[in-house]
């Protein structure tokens, strides 16, 4: 057997499914507001002066600190069921199809959050390595529950999942360097192959 990671944003999508799913649970103008209250951060950020995983869980602690976790969660399942397919790169659900018929494992490894990516894999019946929330007295406390699922912490991740030994070939996709590390781990990596 054959296992096939995908990255997600970008990769598979033609947009980053973190804003979008911002947008979509808050709406456009207090998403706007939100990026003109954090624009201090995310310009120190734009600088490389913050890491990407601080960066991100302000952002995400931002607008969604103290939400109830079955609110999120249904929140999270209409977006990945009803928007996610919209974004998604014909070229990459075609390679998805492929490696399904061929017999192949697939895993979206991405730094998004599981909770809106998981409905979606599941329906598409993919395996699923990314970044959780943490959640305490079912409220959403502005933190990370894992590490952030980005550069060599998705190497580390698919590690603890798979032995790689187990497969014949193991193909990679990604579009950015944070899937560097992930490429490199492949026998068959390949670099924004759906542009």
């Amino acid at each position: 057997m054959s296992l096939a990671l995908f990255d997600f944003d970008g990769t598979i999508t033609t947009k980053d499914s973190l804003t979008d799913f911002i947008q979509f649970s808050v709406g456009k103008k207090s998403y706007y507001k939100g990026l003109l209250i954090l624009s201090p951060l995310l310009f120190t950020y734009s600088l490389k002066l913050i890491p990407n995983n601080i960066a991100k869980e302000k952002l995400i602690a931002h607008f969604f600190k103290g939400w109830d976790v079955t609110k999120f969660e249904e929140i999270a399942a209409k977006y990945s069921l009803e928007k996610i397919d919209a974004i998604t790169r014909p070229k990459a659900i075609n390679k998805i199809l492929w490696h399904k018929k061929q017999g192949h494992k697939i895993v979206i490894v991405s730094a998004s959050i599981d909770l809106w990516l998981k409905p979606w894999c599941e329906k598409h019946n993919i395996d699923l390595i990314a970044t959780s929330l943490e959640f305490k007295n079912s409220q959403f406390t502005g933190k990370f529950a894992s590490k952030n699922c980005h550069g060599i912490e998705k190497v580390n991740r698919i590690h603890e999942v798979y032995r790689l030994s187990d497969f014949d070939t193991v193909y990679a996709y990604g579009d950015s360097s944070g899937d560097k590390q992930m490429l490199s781990i492949a026998g068959k990596p390949y670099f924004k192959p759906f542009r």
